[in-house]
């Protein structure tokens, strides 16, 4: 019986056979010439015609999808067309190179360029070597990557999995998810969470077990077991009937006591709010507006904003709705907002700061959303993402009170604003905490990386001493500012507990996870919950914070959570 330890990143306790993700597309052997008769010209038509083919390949996928696999889905579709790519591969075309050799190198040139930025870009380096393998499938005409195809159901198991496979996947064939790369916020583990996947990343060496192995998969645990015994059996076997019994929200948050903790879903659009409405969530607590400007090369009107916006307002009448104005830059450059040369895009003009830049786009977008709020019943909220002072919030604020929309807010995710949270809040009626970035930020770990991904979990003592913070200065004397989660920690029910101790007000979340996290809530009273997030602060380490906490909460075992 082999033990693979990993990141455990969704939960659930399943057995199955797994199957390994097919061998990557062969490099093109290098040197490789234009075949005799072939011009340059005429193989960069190729070249571009296979890019325009990947592209609208990926482009129907993602409209068959909803939720963070549609996002990534379009995401990686742009850089199918990506300016860096197809011109570098023309250029080396033009010397003689073939047109599968020219791509390929400049696929590579690109993505370590990107690898070398770090932080956001670095996650679009696994997009640009899977877009590269597709073009070259398509100019052999061959098969391009992806899932194994099965009669049976199994584990998924390979070194990385690239975005347009995961966003793809199918739950009822796809049992859980094990990759031996990777890091707790990439894009496999954000998906494994909105598919309600059990899923485990980092696990080294897992990709070298033989097709067909039955294994055992803990995705709270974070192990994989190969040749599980009895007492494994009988995990699966109660987690198969726990997972029933989580799959209803009753659509109220609250502590053992009555305490009330609003559960609210992550969005990326209409069809997204409607699921979420469906599965019970009590609002929005981040509706990723950037997601409607995905493949675009130009602005969208305002009405067609507005139109968008509608959508999931009406699909939550009389409740909170949280907007996120346009988060564009870093991951998602826009080629009409932002500069893709910058040397460093995770610390660089995205978020609220593409203002500067480009001035104009954020007053429309709030105009839009203040067109689609006339004719509807949700209660808008509207929040910047990357505000890092006081002046910056005053600013937005006054943005959104010229656009007619009463209920401004911040994004906390850059540690300057959890740390004068008192100072901002005095200028906007609420913050939500971006976990994933705030964590990044604070600890100075790109949260794409496996070896850091111990590192790169909002369980750290500090990311919480952050977080105590941010509640702190919304309570100070003139302010008493609602202050909620919308990042992955809020799916964590043991974190959630911990949040909510330190007096977070709302937790947001994937809404596949709301009934998980609603069902630890209610077994702990509120005094009980803040004597966790005093445990939590005192530990020396992320680990001992976790393990000390999920000790307390014994309901977690029982759960399987």
């Amino acid at each position: 019986m082999q033990n693979f330890p990993g990141v455990g990143v969704s939960p659930g306790r399943i057995i199955g056979p797994i199957r390994q993700m097919p061998k990557p597309i062969s490099e093109p052997p290098a040197g490789e010439q234009l075949a005799a008769g072939t011009t340059a010209e005429d193989a960069i038509a190729a070249l571009k015609e296979a890019a325009q083919a990947v592209h609208d390949e990926l482009k129907g996928r993602a409209a068959l999808a909803i939720g963070d696999g549609k996002a990534v889905l379009e995401a990686t579709a742009l850089m199918a067309k990506d300016t860096m790519l197809i011109k570098g591969a023309s250029k080396l075309i033009a010397r003689g190179t073939s047109s599968e050799r020219a791509v390929w190198e400049s696929g590579a040139s690109v993505s370590e360029m990107l690898l070398n930025l770090g932080g956001y870009m670095a996650e679009r380096a696994t997009d640009v070597l899977d877009v590269r393998a597709r073009i070259v499938a398509q100019l052999r005409g061959v098969p391009a990557p992806g899932i194994p195809q099965s009669a049976e159901p199994f584990v998924l198991v390979a070194e990385d999995l690239a975005p347009a496979d995961t966003a793809t996947l199918d739950p009822n064939k796809v049992l859980a998810l094990v990759t031996a790369g990777g890091g707790p916020q990439s894009h496999t583990a954000i998906i494994a969470r909105s598919l309600g996947l059990p899923a485990i990343v980092a696990a080294s060496g897992v990709d070298d077990l033989p097709d067909g192995t039955e294994v055992f998969v803990d995705g709270a645990a974070g192990t994989l077991v190969a040749e599980p015994d009895a007492s494994h059996r009988a995990a699966a076997e109660a987690w198969a009937t726990t997972a029933s019994l989580l799959a209803e929200f009753s659509g109220t948050g609250s502590t053992a006591d009555g305490h009330l903790v609003p559960l609210l879903a992550n969005v990326g659009g209409a069809k997204d709010a409607e699921a979420a409405a469906a599965l019970g969530a009590q609002g929005v607590g981040l509706f990723r507006t950037e997601f409607c400007f995905l493949e675009r090369d130009t602005e969208p009107s305002v009405e067609e904003q507005a139109a968008a916006y509608k959508g999931v307002f009406d699909a939550f009448p009389g409740k909170k709705v949280v907007l996120r104005t346009l988060d564009a830059g870093a991951d998602k450059p826009l080629p009409f907002l932002t500069d893709s040369t910058e040397p460093n895009p995770a610390l660089g003009v995205r978020g609220y700061r593409t203002d500067f830049t480009t001035p104009g786009v954020l007053d429309r977008q709030l105009e839009a959303i203040a067109l689609a709020q006339k004719d509807s019943e949700a209660d808008v909220w509207v929040m910047a993402p990357m505000i890092s002072t006081a002046e910056e919030a005053a600013r937005f604020a006054s943005m959104c009170a010229d656009a007619g929309i009463q209920t401004p807010g911040v994004m906390v995710e850059v540690p300057s604003a959890a740390l004068t949270a008192e100072a901002i809040l005095r200028e906007v009626g609420f913050a939500s905490l971006g976990t994933n970035d705030l964590t990044q930020y604070a600890m100075a770990a790109d949260r794409q990386l496996g070896p850091l991904a111990n590192l790169n979990t909002p369980w750290q003592p500090a990311v919480l001493r952050l977080v105590g913070l941010t509640v702190e200065g919304s309570r100070a004397e003139g302010n008493n500012k609602p202050v909620g989660v919308c990042g992955e920690a809020a799916a964590d029910p043991a974190l959630a507990v911990v949040l909510t101790g330190l007096g977070v007000n709302t937790l947001s979340m994937t809404a596949r996870s709301l009934a998980a996290v609603a069902a630890v809530l209610k077994t702990v009273t509120l005094a009980e919950a803040q004597e966790l997030a005093k445990l939590a602060l005192s530990a020396p380490s992320a680990t001992e914070a976790r393990a000390w906490v999920r000790a307390k909460l014994p309901v977690l075992e029982e759960l399987g959570l």
